[in-house]
């Protein structure tokens, strides 16, 4: 086996890889982050701003990114209670670094794929 195919092996047994990976499985995860990229916000406001969200499905995105440790939850000692979330550290550098690439490339690309997919679906067989 040579170097690069002992490197290529090693990346796709690595776990570390596919729990990096597996953050962009669900589709609300990414949009849930990128909403949450201003800062701080309570579920009300990330539901209007996200828009065709369901309360549910944003529960259990809040869920994921909490215990990926991408996302935080703060509760104020107020009354009525106030819960904000808001991105960890590592959460801000997924933001801020692969998403934000990621998000370039579809700017730049995105006409492509969709165009590549469309014909897919086009193609019988």
């Amino acid at each position: 086996m040579t170097d690069r195919e002992a490197h290529r092996y090693e990346l796709v047994a690595d776990c570390r890889l596919r729990a990096a990976t597996d953050l962009f499985a669900h589709t609300w995860d990414p949009v849930v982050l990128a909403a949450l990229r201003t800062g701080p916000r309570r579920r009300r406001g990330l539901r209007a701003d996200i828009g065709g969200i369901s309360d549910k499905v944003l529960t259990d995105a809040l869920h994921r990114l909490l215990a990926a440790g991408l996302v935080d939850r703060h509760a104020h000692a107020e009354a009525p209670p106030r819960v904000e979330y808001g991105l960890t550290s590592l959460g801000q550098s997924l933001v801020e670094g692969p998403m934000t690439a990621l998000g370039r490339w579809a700017v730049e690309h995105g006409d492509e794929l969709l165009e590549a997919q469309e014909s897919a679906a086009r193609t019988p067989g």
